[in-house]
């Protein structure tokens, strides 16, 4: 089995989300796809990060009607602050049998040679490349790279941030939601 990890703090998740996700379950050869819900590192500021638990809930109900998709809380239990690649260590020994591979953006493409152990990730793992729009180029030694393999997904220029200080100025951002999150977070008093 090949799954696909989207790692994010989907803080809240939207439908940009679920379109990338989507996307990329249905016109790759991945098989899945596992939102990787990434906590809130004790080490930073806690500014306007949901808790886990509601996070999680908020992808629970955003993934209902998507049979491929599931949400992943494998970040939750590591010791913080954690890196891709020890996740990856983790999930490998874990799951002997699938193969993990990554989906990115572009823009994160464009630092993946900052990563720790980034060598590590692209000598072990395949990274599905989304398109974003960004500044700064992709660093030639990734631009043809075997294990590299870009998806002519939808651009979303979606974020999680518009949506909370959209929620914070009391403007209907409905839209960019799936309904569950949205009544979720509208219950829950989210963001306000």
């Amino acid at each position: 089995m090949k799954i696909g990890l989207y790692f994010g703090t989907f803080n809240p998740i939207h439908v940009g989300h679920l379109a990338i996700a989507n996307h990329m379950v249905e016109y790759s050869d991945l098989d899945k796809i596992w939102m990787v819900i990434t906590p809130h590192n004790p080490f930073k500021k806690k500014s306007s990060l949901l808790d886990n638990h509601h996070r999680y809930q908020m992808v629970q109900r955003a993934l209902d009607d998507y049979p491929k998709i599931e949400a992943s809380t494998i970040e939750f239990d590591l010791p913080q602050p954690n890196y891709t690649v020890h996740t990856l260590v983790v999930l490998q020994e874990k799951y002997p049998t699938y193969e993990f591979c990554l989906i990115m953006g572009e823009d994160n493409l464009k630092s993946l040679h900052k990563w720790k152990n980034y060598e590590v990730i692209l000598k072990n793992h395949n990274i599905y490349v989304y398109p974003r729009i960004s500044n700064g180029d992709i660093v030639s030694e990734f631009l043809n790279h075997p294990k590299i393999h870009r998806i002519a997904a939808p651009i979303m220029e979606i974020s999680s941030t518009a949506i909370r200080n959209g929620v914070a100025a009391k403007k209907n951002i409905r839209p960019l939601l799936p309904e569950a999150v949205f009544l979720y977070m509208d219950e829950m008093n989210f963001y306000k």
